[in-house]
């Protein structure tokens, strides 16, 4: 079944969110360091995959269209009002809530990345849903962490993770047959490069470091695809 792979990582976000609210009376000092080592771990993780890219203009150029676009649509406050709509649906009644924040940084963490893209390719192409697999145990332990600090948005951030990898393992085939393995292999390499820098982002924003509006930045991912595109054809 070419779903399973996302199916299984939509159902580690879901258990992962429960454990977390039932871990809601975990001490603040202990969530705050927890919360600092895991924007660290992200940071880290971003860099890797940052320096991953094989050509650092297509990188910068891409995020700076990607910004603009972004900006421009003004997606990040989409995805905050989508949040707020389901809080205002499902949510706790009253009082301070970080839903749309759980939401939106979660979604993004899970979604913006190599293993998304691969996982979800390989799910496609070969159906072999090993690398979906492990992403699914990395998300559902970060899982764990966000909803214990961020509340019930994190859980609904298995929609737009199980729409994104499910929609590109099932565009696999037809990806296959039209864009060769050559330049599909230089586009990964690439988007790896971009997604890092946004994953860095999103650990700077978690440390409260730095707030950038990182949603804003993912157009810049479909245009690394053109940029891959334009070099290999030209």
């Amino acid at each position: 079944m070419v779903l399973i792979g996302t199916l299984v990582n939509g159902a580690a976000i879901l258990v992962g969110s429960l454990i977390g609210l039932m871990l809601k009376k975990i001490p603040e000092r202990m969530k705050t360091i927890v919360m600092q080592a895991l924007g660290l771990a992200i940071v880290i993780l971003g860099i890797s995959m940052a320096l991953e890219g094989e050509q650092f203009l297509i990188t910068v150029g891409c995020l700076v269209i990607g910004a603009i676009l972004g900006e421009w649509w003004q997606i990040e406050q989409r995805l905050n009002d989508a949040g707020d709509w389901i809080e205002r649906k499902v949510g706790p009644k009253g009082g301070e809530s970080q839903f749309a924040k759980g939401f939106v940084t979660a979604s993004l963490v899970y979604v913006v990345g190599a293993m998304a893209v691969l996982g979800a390719l390989d799910s496609g192409l070969r159906l072999d849903h090993s690398l979906l697999y492990t992403k699914a145990m990395l998300d559902g332990f970060t899982a764990v962490l966000f909803s214990s600090i961020f509340g019930i948005g994190v859980l609904f951030s298995l929609v737009p993770v199980v729409m994104y990898q499910g929609g590109i393992a099932l565009l696999a085939g037809q990806i296959d047959r039209v864009v060769p393995a050559e330049m599909l292999d230089h586009f990964i390499l690439e988007m790896t490069a971009v997604g890092g820098i946004m994953i860095i982002a999103i650990g700077l924003r978690i440390l409260g470091l730095l707030h950038i509006k990182v949603a804003n930045l993912l157009p810049a991912l479909p245009i690394v695809f053109l940029c891959v595109a334009v070099l290999y054809y030209v």
